[in-house]
């Protein structure tokens, strides 16, 4: 088996995948705890550094990248410093941003993250402050707001269909910001191409695609029932999604628990975790799973590589700090190790 995950690696060099995202930007500040404020209960923190990196379906771009495929983003963001950063990160790596449609009034989603460090000691998030909204909130806006944000989706469809034309696979990143919709996914046409959903909140809404890899939490609140490490539950819960969703096949990722993978026609495979169950931090680790597993599927992979692959670079990422990548040359490192 590990000889054939190396020899999948190696096949997925420089595979196009298309990546339909709701792009979303990340920003950490850094600070060395000082002392406790006077005027609050709170920690003054001496600043240290800060920097912004691509977050949401961004990070599921980037990590496509730096495992040596070759992604290609179909999205929006705001006419911003942080829309502006984001094209220029990308540029900088080489990514083609073509199908990335920089729109007035619209303000690219963030989340800041403000980190704590103990002097010589560990560092621990301590607030996080969002802000962009979707950019299909009416809720505010009147006809005229509506129209152009129409106009706007319709141009991302149709960037879509034409970047599909020279596509190995197509991953969707829906994180709820509006640039992804079952409508547009319905009007993808006659599937030749693996596709891959990663929907943070609206996984029901996507039915007969390739792929889908929720996490165990987001498969209890589609289906209303609570898992609790129960294995007949788990079992069950994603044979019954698997189907619902007609899906080829279905990854559930289970944290420490590793995954759980259900393919039309076969058994479930638990697999364990990867690594140590002590992670440093899981953030963005769902986006590394899911650009992995696709760029596998993308090489010719089976449900089963794939997801091996994916669980490997889930546990190699969870062990860094922040919104993190894993590269190709980690995943081999991992590979051999394991062989040992």
């Amino acid at each position: 088996m590990m000889n054939l995950l190396e020899t999948r690696i190696n096949q997925w060099r420089g595979k196009r995948v298309t990546v339909l995202a709701d792009i979303v930007a990340d920003v950490f500040l850094y600070g060395e705890v000082a002392r406790i404020s006077r005027e609050a209960p709170v920690l003054i923190l001496n600043h240290k550094d800060s920097k912004q990196v691509p977050g949401g379906g961004a990070n599921a771009i980037h990590n496509i990248w730096a495992l040596g495929g070759n992604p290609y983003p179909v999205g929006v963001v705001g006419d911003d410093s942080e829309g502006e950063r984001m094209l220029a990160q990308f540029s900088e790596m080489g990514i083609d941003i073509a199908g990335i449609e920089k729109v007035p009034g619209y303000k690219t989603p963030t989340k800041m993250r403000v980190i704590a460090q103990m002097p010589h000691g560990y560092r621990q998030q301590v607030v996080r402050l969002d802000w962009g909204a979707s950019l299909c909130d009416s809720s505010r806006s009147g006809s005229s707001a509506r129209s152009g944000r129409s106009a706007v989706l319709e141009r991302v469809k149709k960037r879509l269909k034409a970047s599909l034309a020279h596509a190995d696979a197509l991953m969707i990143s829906d994180y709820g910001y509006g640039i992804v919709s079952p409508e547009i996914v319905s009007g993808i046409g006659k599937r030749r191409i693996p596709i891959t959903i990663d929907s943070r909140f609206s996984i029901l809404k996507y039915a007969g695609l390739t792929a889908a890899a929720p996490n165990e939490s987001e498969v209890e609140t589609a289906l209303g029932i609570t898992i609790n490490n129960d294995l007949v539950k788990l079992n069950k819960a994603g044979q019954v999604l698997r189907k619902r969703l007609d899906l080829d096949a279905l990854l559930i990722t289970r944290g420490r628990d590793g995954m759980a993978l259900f393919e039309k026609g076969k058994k479930p495979i638990h697999i364990a975790i990867h690594g140590s169950d002590e992670v440093a931090d899981v953030t963005g680790a769902g986006d590394t799973v899911m650009a992995t597993f696709t760029l596998a599927l993308a090489a010719g992979g089976t449900f089963e590589e794939a997801a091996r692959l994916a669980n490997m670079a889930g546990g190699i990422v969870v062990m860094k700090y922040g919104t993190c990548t894993v590269s190709r040359e980690e995943l081999l490192t991992a590979i051999h190790s394991t062989e040992k």
